[in-house]
């Protein structure tokens, strides 16, 4: 499968309508995999807000990622698993589904590697994650997956685990794939944040024909969220005919507090003017129906869109065609497998894989392929049967 990067931002004086063009070239190919935006590659100095985005760029992105049934592209060998392993898994919040969805693949692959898996739930508030990781030291674990957050703002708890010699890897704790610097984390298992952030955004462009009036909600507490919310807002941003109404701080933890009377307050606001939502997570939208039901909003009337993580509601709804039209959902039950794994490799002395999944994009169309009917994006690509060959040969 090509790079784009490599394919073609190495070649000298290309221009961003060249890389438009050649992507456009490659994108019906059976193999072609958009890992590249036109308008995220201007040279060192240009303007990103003279760049551009099109109906049509946006529409063939999003074709691609809809695609079901992706061939698997991650590792096809690895250290056999070492048996009696011990894990300790810290939850930031066992409310997000996302975070369910990992534990719960975790646990799958635990019972195939004859290891066992402790999960402690951090609830969501400061209080919750220091006994959280508290209780995991006391555990004594061989291995540590920190699940949904930030690595930078729990170094310290974290070095502790190192100063051990226990091996941690992460979910969703920093703001891009592979090891964060500074840490004792290996591997950050996630898809590309930055891509499903674009490829959201891109969704609502291709949604509205190109003019979209969007609301977008974050949580500034997690890294990963803003650079989701920035890179969403640029591709806003860089559509001609639509229009930013608003980026909304609003704290995922506090979302079930909070959300009905944001949304009421964003109708009362916008109005007709607002017409896509992109989020970070699922979880807003959880508690934005209601306010949009009892404001008689047709299920129609305006669009929802996450850029993370596919929950089962987030999938109930896009199946109902009840507001939500789009998540980014990441194979949660895939990536449970893969911390595993990266801590296989740890274990062995072996470097982690450093695989990234393949960014997907979910709608009422696709909806029942790949894991959709249990409500869950679980890639039909015998991912489960690769790593049980490669831990037990």
């Amino acid at each position: 499968m090509p790079d784009y990067d490599r394919a073609i931002g190495s070649r000298p004086g290309i221009t961003c309508g060249d890389r438009t063009r050649l992507i456009r070239s490659w994108i019906l190919r059976p193999w072609a995999s958009i890992t590249v935006f036109c308008l995220f590659t201007a040279t060192p100095g240009s303007a990103v807000e003279n760049t551009t985005v099109t109906v049509i760029q946006a529409q063939e992105i999003v074709s691609r990622a809809t695609l079901e049934a992706v061939r698997w592209s991650g590792p096809e060998s690895g250290p056999q698993a070492l048996r009696g392993k011990s894990i300790a898994l810290v939850a930031e919040d066992l409310r997000n589904g996302g975070i369910v969805g990992v534990a719960q693949g975790a646990r799958e692959a635990a019972k195939a590697m004859g290891w066992t898996l402790k999960i402690f739930d951090g609830a969501g508030s400061a209080a919750g994650r220091a006994k959280a990781f508290s209780d995991a030291l006391a555990a004594k674990p061989d291995g540590l997956i920190l699940c949904g957050s930030d690595a930078l703002e729990n170094n310290a708890a974290l070095i502790l685990f190192a100063n051990r010699d226990v091996p941690v890897v992460g979910w969703h704790v920093g703001a891009r794939p592979g090891p964060i610097d500074g840490t004792p984390v290996a591997m950050n298992v996630t898809t590309d944040p930055l891509e499903v952030a674009r490829l959201t955004a891109m969704a609502a462009v291709a949604q509205s024909n190109g003019h979209a009036g969007v609301v977008i909600l974050t949580d500034s507490k997690y890294s990963i969220a803003m650079a989701k919310a920035k890179a969403m807002e640029n591709v806003i941003r860089a559509c001609r005919e639509c229009t930013l109404l608003e980026v909304r701080d609003v704290a995922i933890s506090e979302s079930g507090e909070k959300m009905p009377e944001i949304t009421k307050e964003l109708l009362q606001r916008y109005g007709k003017r607002w017409t896509h939502t992109l989020a970070i997570n699922d979880i807003y939208f959880d508690y934005s129906i209601a306010s949009l039901t009892s404001a008689a909003i047709p299920s129609d009337g305006i669009s929802l869109l996450s850029a993370g993580d596919g929950s089962a509601s987030a999938f109930l709804r896009i199946q109902a065609k009840t507001y939500q039209t789009v998540t980014v959902a990441e194979p949660l039950n895939l990536h449970g497998w893969q911390v595993m794994d990266e801590l296989n490799r740890l274990f062995a002395g072996q470097p982690v894989s450093g695989f990234v999944a393949p960014i997907h994009l979910v709608n009422a169309d696709n909806i029942v392929f790949d894991g959709g009917k249990k409500f869950q994006y679980d890639p039909d690509n015998g991912y489960r049967d690769i790593y049980r060959h490669q831990w037990n040969p």
